[in-house]
């Protein structure tokens, strides 16, 4: 007995070791190849967002657009800030992603300026739905991502988005009243609060078909990987 003691010792340890890899490999297997981290099943609904999960496109997702046929555009919803400087970094993916996806892809930018760390996001905001009620939302919020280093840390950015406007061709007298009227506030605080509610609390936050990507895969190859994921879906659906 004592002469077989030490190997029972080492055959104990040697299968404590196996039991403890199996259950290492199942967990950080399990977290690195779902699609999804969470429950919830994935919405294609661009009015109403789920917030219960996070999505996490995986590795193993291509990043080449897949040759598929869809009936409706997989929906991208950003939670911007155009102060902030991520957002400034991912604005020209999203560009490149329109352009690479066309009719397949359809981008939604939602306000949410971080007034607390940003004294010009509010502003900035205001300036893009004043824009908006001339038909040229999307014309000024290029320029406010685009010349973000211009005016981000101006006491009062309200002259360069002024210029903007007539850059624009904006009348000038309706987007100076538009930016201070309650209609375009409700705008902007409507999106802050849809954030809120489907748990936003820093810009950019990214939703692919209502799935919150994960700060972490919200890069150039993470976007691909979850567009395709949902491309890939309703495809099959």
């Amino acid at each position: 007995m004592k002469k077989s003691l030490p190997f029972i010792i080492i055959a104990l340890v040697l299968v404590a070791g196996i039991v403890v890899f199996v259950v290492f490999s199942r967990k950080t297997g399990s977290e690195g190849t779902n699609a999804f981290v969470g429950s919830g099943a994935p919405t294609s609904s661009a009015a109403s967002p789920v917030a219960v999960t996070q999505a996490s496109p995986t590795a193993t997702i291509p990043i080449t657009k897949p040759n598929v046929k869809v009936s409706s555009p997989v929906v991208l919803e950003e939670y911007g800030d155009y102060q902030c400087p991520p957002c400034g970094i991912l604005y020209p993916e999203l560009k490149k992603l329109e352009h690479e996806y066309g009719n397949q892809l359809r981008i939604v930018f939602r306000h949410f300026p971080l007034t607390k760390i940003h004294k010009n996001a509010m502003s900035a905001a205001r300036a893009a739905e004043a824009a908006r009620n001339q038909n040229k939302f999307d014309q000024m919020h290029d320029r406010l991502y685009r010349n973000q280093s211009a005016w981000k840390d101006l006491d009062d950015a309200r002259s360069i988005f002024l210029g903007y406007a007539r850059e624009l061709g904006l009348n000038i007298d309706r987007f100076t009243r538009d930016m201070d009227s309650p209609e375009v506030e409700q705008r902007i605080a409507t999106d802050m609060q849809r954030g809120s509610g489907v748990g936003v609390t820093g810009t950019p936050t990214v939703f692919i078909e209502g799935q919150m990507l994960r700060p972490d895969a919200t890069t150039p190859d993470g976007l691909r990987q979850g567009i395709n994921y949902m491309l890939q879906r309703k495809a099959a659906s």
